[in-house]
């Protein structure tokens, strides 16, 4: 199966995947697309794999943008696509082409906390137990059809930097396991 994933940070969480598509997972990383300079483009680079950089900036408006970031994944040709720690909403263009394939990871338990702030939102809230997510991406900002989820205590003292790690433990995890098995079983249709 061939996977692009997108970023837009360090690429901590993306790494357990391409450590994974290095070795003897069912799937391979074929490409990796940010929309910024980031250090996860090193981190897939040094794996080999090929980057590009598809800044915002870079265009005339938002729906331009959408669409190139859509030409760039689409010369990859992906039988799926995941973003991991892509910090911007996916639009009509990226999902006429990729909808039904784009999965989303999110650290916490959807529809619980949706957002970019999932771990704040989820400590402010006072939950004992949050997690992650991996769903579909639809129009919606984390409103797709969930694959799949782990729960992680919230433990007294616990801030937000230290429950984000250990959500991203879990999150690193599911990522391998779940694309391992869509990689054998198909891409869901959502739970």
């Amino acid at each position: 199966m061939r996977v692009v994933v997108l970023l837009s940070g360090a690429g901590s969480t993306a790494q357990a995947v391409f450590d994974a598509a290095a070795g003897d997972a069912p799937f391979t990383v074929v490409g990796v697309v940010a929309d910024r300079e980031a250090e996860g483009l090193q981190r897939a680079a040094a794996h080999g794999i090929a980057t590009q950089v598809v800044a915002p900036h870079d265009h005339a408006d938002r729906a331009a943008w959408d669409a190139a970031l859509a030409d760039a994944v689409d010369a990859l040709a992906p039988d799926v696509v995941l973003s991991a720690g892509f910090m911007r909403i996916l639009g009509a263009a990226f999902l006429d082409r990729f909808g039904g394939r784009t999965l989303n990871a999110h650290p916490a338990l959807l529809p619980s906390f949706p957002g970019a702030h999932g771990v704040r939102d989820a400590l402010a809230h006072g939950v004992r137990v949050t997690g992650c997510t991996l769903h579909l991406v639809d129009a919606g900002v984390d409103t797709g059809p969930i694959v799949a989820q782990r729960a992680v205590e919230v433990l007294p003292g616990d801030d937000e930097a230290g429950l984000h790690e250990r959500i991203k433990e879990r999150e690193r995890e599911m990522l391998v396991t779940e694309l391992t098995r869509i990689a054998t079983e198909g891409l869901p249709t959502g739970r």
